[in-house]
């Protein structure tokens, strides 16, 4: 095979499963609501009652509304994610020098929306 034809074939397929790792999962998801909609149609209209099981298998899938906890946990897990590449970048440094300032810059955009997270629970904390 022609080493050009694989060069452009690996991001194909990267980016190709990237999305069947989002996608797939959802469709899954959405077909089993499908399913749940459909017998709760058919026990309403028959007139019986839903059982409590039901009622809260349906109501797990609702997102609770954002906390300031769940900020500053976000936060902590962004400003995490920037800090190791950061390091990363600082421990490439040894190998290859001009490895270093590309990899603190890609750093930064995590870091940055960890401390705009970490914000986000100090302004919204004393509101309820």
């Amino acid at each position: 095979m022609d080493p050009g034809v694989i060069g452009t074939m690996i991001p194909i397929f990267f980016f190709g499963m990237i999305a069947a790792i989002v996608i797939v999962p959802r469709y899954f998801q959405s077909q089993e609501r499908q399913k749940m909609a459909e017998t709760l149609k058919a026990a309403i209209e028959k007139g019986q009652p839903l059982p409590t099981e039901v009622v809260d298998a349906i109501s797990s899938g609702v997102k609770a509304p954002p906390t300031p906890q769940r900020d500053l946990r976000a936060g902590i897990i962004w400003l995490g994610i920037g800090v190791g590449l950061a390091a990363m970048g600082w421990t490439l440094s040894f190998e290859d020098p001009d490895a270093t300032f590309p990899l603190i810059g890609i750093a930064c955009f995590p870091a940055f929306i960890g401390l705009a997270f970490i914000a986000m629970y100090f302004v919204n904390r004393g509101r309820r």
